[in-house]
Parts: structure tokens; C-alpha cells; sequence
């Protein structure tokens, strides 16, 4: 379908929330709008995306135009067009975009998705970058000012409200981005020594549940001496009143005090001063943290105590969100592997392939700062990049899904229907021999008018060449047995299927008998695996699959790059893989230690119908010759023969 050109010039929309520029179309009949704006990010495409909102789908009702085209996203103020393996391709200013891929976009750049023109529209004002800005001060934003100066200096009532502002805000910026417990507590007990000079220990203790009662999680002096949180003495009289009654607690003297003088554990580690405060977030109570002090009989104020209020309310709060977090992990964690676990029920003999190949590539990965080689060494993994990985491995297998069941569980290089079909084939070939032998024997018996003894000798003869022609018909099945069995190396010798593809035999009414037919000589005759060309090209075709179906998964930032190591984990450094021929530099050091650890399952997993496991040093050898022939990293594999990765600690 031509596209018309746009009757007049269309002026860019309104910015709105989130949109920092738009697509415009060059004409177009069928399609309802022709500005589209642009937010985080779409995917262009033939078809509405169920999984995607309508502001994240830009639908061109062409079919030139692939159900999933392209995709442009935003990172920063830079967008970028990307295009996902479409038949007719993605263009960007005459030139095709590699499937994959990441294209720069500047404002005015001409995209051509087959036929089909767009305008990429920046709403950033031009040259704005550019502009001068004049600095009237600067100030070092990771430098706290200090909370509160010495103890003794005179202080009003204004600057001490500025003060603890302040300090609430140094808590609040600094627990804002906290992930991890551990990383919280440890911010914490900084604060706490940070805003109370006169505190000498610490500790925060932390409920599993509502109905649980609290257990110490961390325990810390002001010289920076961790203690066994598990060998902490608690007042149970302070823990109740705080967190029964979801209220501060401050006793100066504590000695002195009647409400816990009494208390063997005030009395045993001679606390003179205490603060404790309840962490609490809405009507649920999480906690509490205590302060407290062996020396100064008044080492806190009720301004501290405020303050202390005050820090366990913001550290509740971070507290909570990460507990949320926690639990949205574990949730996608469980989905992932639930959607793994079903797709290799699909073929229950490969049934835990992802699930190891996952443990190695975290083994290996972690395993790159003890390498031999310096530059090896260099590459560190976060914790987020090492879940990206272990991720990007559960689901690299993902595509299968859409693969034929009779291919992706092919066992041999004939399927056993097939099989059967050509073992018929040698009966019927056997049957017809005889009845051509018997016919001829009876017909030169009315002819020649043989004697019974002549008839007798003559049957014998024709009962002899049968029976050696049967022989020779089960050797030939024999080697097509034999022929069928997948090798595992190139190297292996195969069986010759001359004699079986010009043996002479008739049917019944005179017409050649073939025991082989063409695709079934050119599937014997493979030299490794068991997969025709068609039915490789449909295996190969689900690692498109896999990533077309992660690229629907809004991932989070630090999970962004699971589609693409998932996607090249079939890539050769020599650029002989698939799907997309990436090479060297093209391929990333996530996917190279996916490609490693996947080749050395495959290689080793236990018995299937179509290979026998290959013993741990034979699959290394043979790695090696891929390492040899620039297929995989010779420097990632080596780390991973060192590490022993396939071995779990």
C-alpha cells in the first residue's frame, strides 16, 4: 500500500507528562493518527500487544509492517530505535538497521519501516545543551553538614530545630535508595554514633512477623566492635513498653530508675542511660532500636529522644520498602522459574538444562577476579548484574515454546514414524522379491515342463538367492540403524549408503522400488545431531522467539539487559552463529559466559534418546577445539576449567 504525502505539515503536540518527543507519519490512510508521542519507551508494530499498554504500542496496519517491528526507547535525554529481527527491516536515513541492535536518534532522522516514512521529533529545545550557565555557588552535595556541634555550645531554640531537620534529612536521603538489610543497618548504627556523641552502643531488633517477638539482627559499640546480636541482654521491660505500647522510651540514671533497677540485665551491663524508640509504619509495629550508654548517667536529652523518634520512623519506612521489594523479587524469582519449570516439561529429557546452566554462569562469573589472565581479572559483576545473568540463563531457552513438539523431541536422525515407515518399506521390497522369484519359477515350470526333481532343485536354487538377498536386505537395515544414531563430533565416520540407493527391486507392476528416499538419505547422512536443515532452522528460530517474548517484559532498570544476553547466546566469536552472525567485540561478556556454560550442559547432561553423556573431560576437549576454532572465549572457558564452575561449592 503506498503511503500519500501528508496534505500540510503537522506542529508538534503539547509536551505532556513523560513525552519528550514524538514520530510523526508521513501520510497513511489507514492509520488513525499521524503524531504519535513518544514516552519511555514503544514498540512498533502490525498487531495490538496485549502486554503492552497503548502508550507503549504504536500500531501500523500494513502488511509490510512485521507484528513486532521496532522498538524506541529513551535512556536520559537519548533516544533510540532498535529493530526486532522484522521481515522487511528498519531503515534510519537510508541505512538498515542490524537486527538487535541500538540506533542513536536525532531530531529530524527519517525512519522507514518497509514502506512505511516516520519523522523523529525532539521537543528538547535545539542547542539547548549548549547554553552557558553561570555558577553563583557550588557546594560538595556528598558532604554532610555535621548534625550538632559540641554539646556545650549555646545553641536557640531556631537552630536547634535547623539541626535536627537537617539530620532528618541526611537519614532520609541516605536510607532512600537502601535495597538490602544489610546495607540498612549498617547506615544506621553510622547515624546513630553520627547524632549521638554520648552513645556507646547500639542495637536493632526486627520481627519476622506481626505475632513474633522481635530478635536482635545487629549489635555495635561506638569503637566500631560488632557484637553477636544473638548474645545480646535485653531488658524485657524496656522491649514490652516500647513495643506494646508503641511509645519512646528515655531513662537517664538508669540505676536509679525504679521502673528498671531491678532489671538483671540493666544491673549486669551497668547501663546508666537509655533511649529506645519502636520502628513502626502505619498500625504495624517491625521493631525497635536502642541506645544507650554505661558511663554518663545523662548521656541523652529529650531532644535526642525526638530524634531518635524521628530516625526510626524514616528507617521504618526504608525498612518496609525494602521488605516490599523483597517480596516483589521473590515473586518475579518464582515466576521465572514457574515459566521455566513448564516449558521444559515440554521435553522431560532435557529437564534441567536452564536451572544449571543458570548455577554455572553465576559460578563463572564470580569466579573472573581469580582468573590467571590480568584483563579477565578486571571484569567485576554487581549483585544486580550477577541476577541479570543468572535471569538472562533461565530464560534463554525460553522460545522453545514455540517449537513443534515432534522436532524438539526428535531423538534420532529419522523420526521413529519415519522409521517405522522405511522397516515396512523392507518388508514390502522383500515380499516383492519373492513373489517376482515364485512367479518367474512357476512360469518356467508350465514352460519347459520341468520333472518334479527339476522343479525341486530349481526351487531350492530360487529358495537360496531369496535368502542371500535377504541377508543382504538386513544388513543394508542394519546400517541404516546404525547411520541413524546422531554423532556428537563431525569427526565421526558415516556409514556408506551407496549400495542402499542403487539397489535394483520392482513392485508389481514393474516400477523402480526405492529402499531410500531422497530426504531420507540426506537426513542419514548428517554428519552431526539429528536435525535436518528445516528442522534446525526451526530450532534456531526460538532464539528470536525467546527474545521477542523478553523484550515484552517491562524489566527494571537493572534488568534491562536480560533479552539481549539471552538472544546472542548462539553467537560464535567467528561470527558462524545465529541468529544474527555477531561478532568479537559484538557480543558481550554476559552472553559469551551464557554461550560457555550451555555448550558444556548440552555436552555433558545425562543420557537422552538421541546422545549418551559426554564424560566431564571429553566435553572439555571438545571445547577446547571450539576455543580452537574462535568459536567461544578461550579466556572465559579457561576460567571456567579453572574455577571448575559445573561444581557446586
Amino acid at each position: 500500500m503506498a503511503i500519500e504525502p501528508a496534505p500540510e505539515p503537522y506542529a508538534a503536540p503539547p509536551v505532556e507528562g513523560g513525552v519528550s518527543a514524538y514520530l510523526e507519519l508521513l501520510g497513511g490512510r489507514d492509520v488513525r493518527s499521524r503524531l504519535f508521542p513518544l514516552h519511555d519507551e514503544v514498540v512498533i508494530g502490525r498487531d495490538r500487544q496485549d502486554a503492552l499498554a497503548s502508550d507503549q504500542f504504536i500500531c501500523i496496519p500494513l502488511h509490510t509492517i512485521s507484528r513486532r517491528h521496532a522498538r524506541v526507547r529513551r535512556r536520559g535525554e537519548a533516544w533510540s530505535v532498535e529493530d526486532l529481527h522484522s521481515s522487511n527491516g528498519t531503515f534510519v536515513n537510508g541505512e538498515r538497521l542490524q537486527p538487535g541492535s541500538w540506533h542513536v536518534l536525532g531530531d529530524g532522522d527519517e525512519l522507514a519501516l518497509a514502506s512505511t516514512q516516520l519523522v523523529f521529533r525532539s521537543l528538547v529545545a535545539p542547542g539547548a545543551a549548549s547554553m552557558p550557565t553561570v555558577i553563583r555557588k557550588s557546594v560538595d552535595a556528598t558532604q554532610y553538614v555535621p548534625a550538632a556541634g559540641p554539646r556545650d555550645a549555646p545553641r536557640g531554640e531556631l537552630e536547634k530545630s535547623v539541626l535536627k531537620l537537617h539530620a532528618m534529612a541526611q537519614v532520609s536521603i541516605a536510607l532512600g535508595a537502601v535495597t538490602d538489610r544489610a546495607t540498612l543497618t549498617e547506615k544506621i548504627m553510622n547515624f546513630i554514633f553520627d547524632l549521638f556523641p554520648l552513645a556507646e552502643r547500639a542495637f536493632i531488633l526486627l520481627r519476622q512477623n506481626e505475632r513474633d517477638p522481635p530478635v536482635p539482627v545487629a549489635a555495635r559499640r561506638r569503637n566500631g566492635m560488632v557484637e553477636d546480636p544473638g548474645q545480646a541482654r535485653l531488658s524485657h521491660t524496656i522491649v514490652d513498653e516500647v513495643l506494646g505500647r508503641k511509645r519512646a522510651i528515655l531513662s537517664v540514671d538508669t540505676l536509679a530508675d525504679r521502673h528498671f533497677a531491678a532489671q538483671d540485665s540493666i544491673v549486669a551491663q551497668a547501663i546508666r542511660s537509655v533511649m529506645c524508640a519502636p520502628l513502626i509504619v502505619g498500625e504495624e509495629v517491625l521493631g525497635l532500636i536502642q541506645v544507650d550508654s554505661s558511663s554518663d548517667p545523662r548521656a541523652f536529652q529529650e531532644a535526642d529522644l525526638e530524634l531518635l523518634t524521628g530516625v526510626c520512623a524514616e528507617t521504618a519506612v526504608a525498612l518496609k520498602n525494602f521488605q516490599l521489594y523483597s517480596d516483589i523479587e521473590r515473586l518475579l524469582d518464582g515466576f521465572v522459574r514457574a515459566s521455566v519449570q513448564a516449558i521444559e516439561e515440554r521435553d522431560p529429557v532435557t529437564a534441567g538444562h536452564s536451572f544449571r546452566v543458570a548455577s554455572y554462569a553465576e559460578r563463572l562469573a564470580m569466579a573472573l577476579d581469580r582468573a590467571q589472565d590480568p584483563d579477565v581479572r578486571r571484569i567485576a559483576f554487581t549483585r544486580e548484574q550477577l541476577r541479570e545473568i543468572r535471569y538472562a540463563a533461565l530464560l534463554h531457552d525460553f522460545g522453545k515454546v514455540g517449537v513443534r513438539e515432534h522436532v524438539l523431541r526428535k531423538e534420532k536422525k529419522l523420526h521413529h514414524a519415519d522409521m517405522r515407515l522405511l522397516e515396512q518399506r523392507f518388508l514390502y521390497a522383500r515380499a516383492c522379491l519373492e513373489r517376482q522369484a515364485y512367479h518367474t519359477l512357476a512360469q518356467r515350470h508350465i514352460d519347459e515342463g520341468w520333472s518334479a526333481a527339476t522343479f525341486r532343485v530349481e526351487k531350492e536354487s530360487a529358495d537360496a538367492r531369496l535368502a542371500e538377498e535377504a541377508a543382504r536386505l538386513d544388513g543394508f537395515l542394519a546400517t541404516i540403524r546404525s547411520a541413524n544414531e546422531p554423532a556428537i563430533s563431525r569427526s565421526s565416520a558415516l556409514p556408506d549408503l551407496r549400495d542402499i540407493v542403487h539397489y535394483g527391486c520392482h513392485d508389481p507392476d514393474g516400477q523402480p522400488l526405492a529402499l531410500l528416499e531422497d530426504h531420507e538419505v540426506a537426513a542419514l547422512s548428517l554428519a552431526k545431531g539429528c536435525l535436518t536443515a528445516d528442522e534446525r532452522r526451526q530450532i534456531e528460530e526460538h532464539v528470536v522467539d525467546s527474545y521477542s517474548f523478553l523484550v515484552l517484559i517491562p524489566w527494571t532498570r537493572d534488568l534491562a539487559g536480560v533479552p539481549a544476553i539471552a538472544h546472542g547466546h548462539h553467537e560464535k566469536l567467528d561470527g558462524s552463529g545465529y541468529p544474527s552472525g555477531l561478532r568479537g567485540p559484538q557480543i558481550s561478556i554476559q552472553t559469551r559466559i551464557l554461550t560457555i556454560c550451555d555448550i558444556y550442559d548440552a555436552l555433558t547432561a545425562g543420557d537422552r534418546p538421541y546422545k549418551k553423556a559426554v564424560p566431564v573431560e571429553q566435553a572439555l576437549d571438545l571445547m577446547h577445539e571450539e576455543c580452537d576454532a574462535g568459536h567461544i572465549d578461550a579466556r572465559l572457558f579457561q576460567v571456567f576449567v579453572d574455577a571448575r564452575a559445573w561444581m557446586a561449592p
